[in-house]
C-alpha cells in the first residue's frame, strides 16, 4: 500500500499492511524493551496457550490528523489501563503503561504517512494485542508472552458511516456469562459472537444486541460495542452489568452527556420491556464512535426509533458531533482526553 495513491475517503474497515509494527517479549519474569519490526508474521510454539486455551487480549484505538496537521490519540492511557485489567483476568503478564505507550507512539510515528488526512472520514486504526506463547501443554498460564502493536488506515466500521443500522435483540445466544470474562477484551468473547452475527445478518440485521445470560431480559451490549438509549421522556441510559466490556467511548459519552449538555444520563439495568419507551438508540465504540440504531428487532416485531428508524435522532447526533469534534481537535479539549503523537 502506497500512501501517495490511497483514496482515503474510499477506505474500508479492513486489514492492510503498513511498514512497521512494535513487538516486545516477556520471559523469565520481565519484559524486554521492545522494538519496531517490519515482518507481519509471528512464529510461535505449537503448544502456545493462545492457540489452545485462549490466552489472548487486544485493544482498539485510533490516530487522527487535526486540521492543523497534528496527530492525536484519544484517551490512550485508558486503553493501557483496560489492557492491564484484561491481562490480570486471564493471568497474563501485565504490560506496564510506559511500555504500552512506547509501543503505540513508536508504531504510529513510524507509520505517520498512513494517518489519513483531516476531513477524509478515515483514521489510522491501532491494534495492540498480547498472546501467551512458549512451550506448553497443560491448562496453565503461558511461560512467555508477546505484546505487539500494528496499525492500518481504515474507513468507517459500518460502510454507511453515520447512518442508522438494524439491531436484532437476541434471546438465544449469550455474549458472556455472569462472572465470566465479559469485562475483559479477550478474543473468546468475539469468537462466540460470530455464529449469532452470521444468523442475524442473514435475517437482514447489521448487528446483535445481547441480553443478560441469566434472565435474558436486560440489555448488555452488541458483539463489538456498548449501547445506549434515549427515552421519550428525555432521559438517557446505558446498561449496567458486570459482564459488559468497559467501553472508553461509552465512559466519554456519559461524561459529555452529563457535564457538557446537562442531560439526565444514568447507568442501570435496562429491560427489554422498555423498548416501546425508546425514542433513540445508539451503539458506541472505538471503531464507529457512535452509530445510530434505527430499528430494534425483538420477538418478530420491529421497533422503530426516531424518524421511523431512517435518521439519527437529535441527542445521538449531538453526542456524535461532540465526540468526533473532540477527537479531531476541532473543539477545546476541556476533559484532557487528547494526547499528541510527537
Amino acid at each position: 500500500m502506497n500512501p501517495k495513491t490511497i483514496e482515503w475517503s474510499k477506505l474500508e474497515f479492513k486489514y492492510s499492511y503498513t511498514p512497521f509494527r512494535f513487538l516486545a517479549r516477556w520471559k523469565d519474569g520481565k519484559w524486554d524493551e521492545g522494538q519496531l519490526v517490519t515482518e507481519n508474521k509471528i512464529s510461535i510454539d505449537e503448544g502456545a496457550t493462545c492457540l489452545h486455551y485462549g490466552q489472548q487480549i487486544f485493544e482498539g484505538m485510533k490516530a487522527q490528523h487535526t486540521k492543523d496537521g497534528r496527530i492525536m490519540l484519544f484517551r490512550p492511557r485508558e486503553n493501557a489501563d483496560r489492557f492491564r485489567r484484561s491481562a490480570a483476568r486471564l493471568l497474563m503478564a501485565e504490560v506496564p503503561e510506559d511500555l504500552f505507550m512506547k509501543g503505540i507512539l513508536e508504531t504510529v510515528k513510524a507509520n505517520a504517512d498512513f494517518v489519513p488526512p483531516y476531513g477524509t472520514g478515515a483514521s489510522l486504526y491501532i491494534r495492540p494485542f498480547q498472546i501467551g506463547v512458549g512451550e506448553n501443554l497443560g491448562v496453565k498460564p503461558a511461560p512467555e508472552y508477546i505484546f505487539s502493536v500494528f496499525v492500518c488506515p481504515v474507513g468507517p466500521y459500518f460502510k454507511a458511516g453515520f447512518k442508522t443500522i438494524k439491531l436484532k435483540v437476541d434471546e438465544y445466544y449469550d455474549r458472556a456469562a455472569l462472572h465470566g470474562i465479559g469485562r475483559a477484551k479477550a478474543g473468546g468473547n468475539y469468537s462466540a459472537s460470530l455464529m449469532p452475527l452470521k444468523i442475524a445478518r442473514e435475517e437482514g440485521f447489521n448487528e446483535i444486541v445481547y441480553l443478560d445470560s441469566v434472565e435474558h431480559k436486560y440489555f448488555e451490549e452488541t458483539g463489538a460495542s456498548n449501547v445506549f438509549f434515549v427515552f421519550k421522556n428525555g432521559k438517557l441510559a446505558t446498561p449496567k452489568s458486570d459482564s459488559i466490556l468497559e467501553s472508553i467511548t461509552r465512559q466519554s459519552l456519559v461524561k459529555v452527556a452529563r457535564e457538557e449538555f446537562g442531560l439526565d444520563m444514568v447507568e442501570r439495568r435496562i429491560s427489554v420491556d422498555e423498548i416501546a419507551d425508546f425514542s433513540e438508540a445508539g451503539a458506541c465504540g472505538t471503531a464507529a464512535v457512535i452509530t445510530p440504531v434505527g430499528t430494534l428487532g425483538y420477538r418478530g416485531r420491529m421497533y422503530k426509533m426516531y424518524a421511523d428508524g431512517q435518521e439519527a435522532g437529535p441527542v445521538t447526533t449531538q453526542l456524535y458531533k461532540y465526540l468526533t469534534a473532540c477527537q479531531l481537535g476541532d473543539i477545546p479539549d476541556k476533559f484532557g482526553w487528547l494526547e499528541e503523537v510527537k
